[in-house]
């Protein structure tokens, strides 16, 4: 057995092999590395830019959480409502590390949690626009981020919700 680190939400993996995706955040394999080899990066002060693309990351993340743990807990069908409550919480740890990131408490927020619908077609259409709007943020902070670690950050949530739009089609 091995332990692996992910260098995007720092959540560790115990297994023979690391696993194709974090099992918390999404982020692909190539973001894992052994436990031993793992540094904490952490910059002492982030660019303004950075600060404000993470703060509005923050917003959109909360937002999608809550929207995901709606539908889960309103969906009739197993599917369904096991797909958004899997996102509920990927969408959350994205929350979670991006507090880690602006050195901030994870605030205590209702957004989105009113959005779902009882339809599951509109609620998959729904999240579907949700990760291309936040794959295009994404792109977006990624080029005007200076820092590498940030950008390396926005570049796995790229990945991570292109994933979601996948699972969302």
């Amino acid at each position: 057995m091995k332990v692996y680190r992910c260098r995007i939400c720092g959540e560790v993996y115990i297994g023979e092999e690391k696993p194709r995706s974090c099992p918390f955040c999404g982020a692909h394999d190539n973001y894992f590395v052994l436990a031993k080899e793992w540094k904490l990066i952490q910059n002492e002060s982030l660019s303004d830019i950075s600060k404000e693309n993470l703060r509005k990351a923050l917003e959109l993340e909360i937002d999608n959480t809550n929207f995901y743990k709606a539908i889960s807990e309103k969906s009739k069908d197993v599917y369904v409502s096991s797909m958004f409550k899997g996102l509920s919480k990927v969408e959350r740890e994205h929350a979670s590390t991006i507090c880690k990131h602006l050195k901030i408490e994870k605030p205590d927020s209702k957004v989105g949690l009113d959005k779902a619908v009882d339809s599951d077609r509109e609620n998959i259409e729904e999240a579907n626009r949700r990760e291309k709007r936040a794959v295009k943020f994404y792109t977006e902070a990624r080029n005007q981020a200076p820092e590498e670690e940030i950008k390396e950050f926005f570049k796995a949530l790229m990945e991570i919700e292109s994933d979601h739009i996948i699972l969302t089609k």
